[in-house]
């Protein structure tokens, strides 16, 4: 199966091209991407026609679209999910949604990976993996509240993430592993969209949505 993964959880956008022979074609962002101001209208579609290109298939090669849904900042996310309804909807192939934080726990080698990403607001979404399996469902709460939760564990995770990085102190005085601020390891990757795509079944494009978590910043004003 040749799958395309994206994600644009974060203010870095994540693309690949996994074929079926296992050929990895992937432009990954660098962490420091994670900092800067968010392109993903400008570099998402040029993205993935490269890692097309770079996998030498078309449109009609490609099996399945995985999307990373969430949690993560409200306009990335829409314009992930969106470009990829778009895009299975226009070609007909299946689309598989996944979580953004299982995907970027999926990242490094670890025993159990706690994945934080920046949710402002002095918040972050979190999520907790060890083997595959989820221990914490993805939630959103104040750095504070989850260093709590951290120190009822047995054994202290690897935390990765933009999350981890602007909290560190905090998570790190929990008991909490983290790589440094330049590591890979921080990245949601579009190759980890891919292989945890291979893992569930496809649903209507229609029924893909954002996994927001809470409202928005932005309401709505009555006059």
């Amino acid at each position: 199966m040749n799958l395309l993964g994206i994600d644009t959880s974060t203010a870095a956008s994540g693309v690949c091209v996994l074929r079926g022979d296992g050929t990895v074609c992937e432009v990954e962002p660098g962490p420091e991407r994670l900092t800067q101001r968010p392109a993903h209208a400008s570099e998402l579609m040029p993205a993935v026609v490269r890692c097309l290109d770079d996998a030498a298939l078309d449109w009609a090669d490609v099996d399945a679209i995985a999307v990373g849904v969430g949690p993560g900042m409200f306009t990335g996310l829409r314009i992930g999910v969106a470009t990829a309804r778009g895009l299975a909807a226009a070609t007909g192939v299946e689309l598989r949604p996944v979580s953004s934080l299982a995907a970027l726990a999926a990242g490094p080698d670890a025993g159990a990976a706690l994945a934080l990403i920046d949710a402002r607001r002095g918040e972050v979404f979190a999520g907790l993996y060890a083997g595959g399996r989820t221990i914490w469902e993805p939630f959103v709460a104040a750095p504070e509240a989850v260093a709590e939760r951290i120190g009822e564990l047995d054994v202290a995770p690897l935390a990765v993430g933009d999350g981890a990085v602007r909290f560190r102190d905090v998570f790190e005085a929990a008991g909490a592993a983290i790589p440094g601020d330049g590591s890979r390891s921080h990245v949601v990757r579009g190759l980890s969209i891919c292989r945890l795509a291979a893992t569930v079944e496809a649903v209507p494009v229609e029924a893909v949505l954002p996994e927001y978590l809470r409202l928005p910043d932005a309401k709505p004003r009555i006059v």
